[in-house]
């Protein structure tokens, strides 16, 4: 899978999961957020690799659940 296409793929989840609930929460924002730009950068760290974008989207994920869960 090409960088590019990987990516797009990331982005698109994101959008798509973040029109799932009218009133998202700081927790559900900072999950999709980051998920979208662990993908970015994972991908983007590892040449378009499939496994980086998915390990960077898991990771961002997990990191803005984390800081959406703070924000009051």
């Amino acid at each position: 899978m090409s960088k590019l296409s990987a990516t797009t793929i990331v982005i698109a989840m994101g959008v798509a999961l973040s029109g799932c609930a009218s009133n998202p929460t700081n927790t559900q924002i900072g999950t999709v957020t980051g998920a979208v730009v662990g993908g970015v950068v994972g991908s983007a760290i590892t040449g378009g690799s499939t496994t980086g974008t998915v390990v960077g989207a898991g990771a961002g994920a997990a990191i803005g659940y984390e800081i959406g869960k703070r924000i009051k």
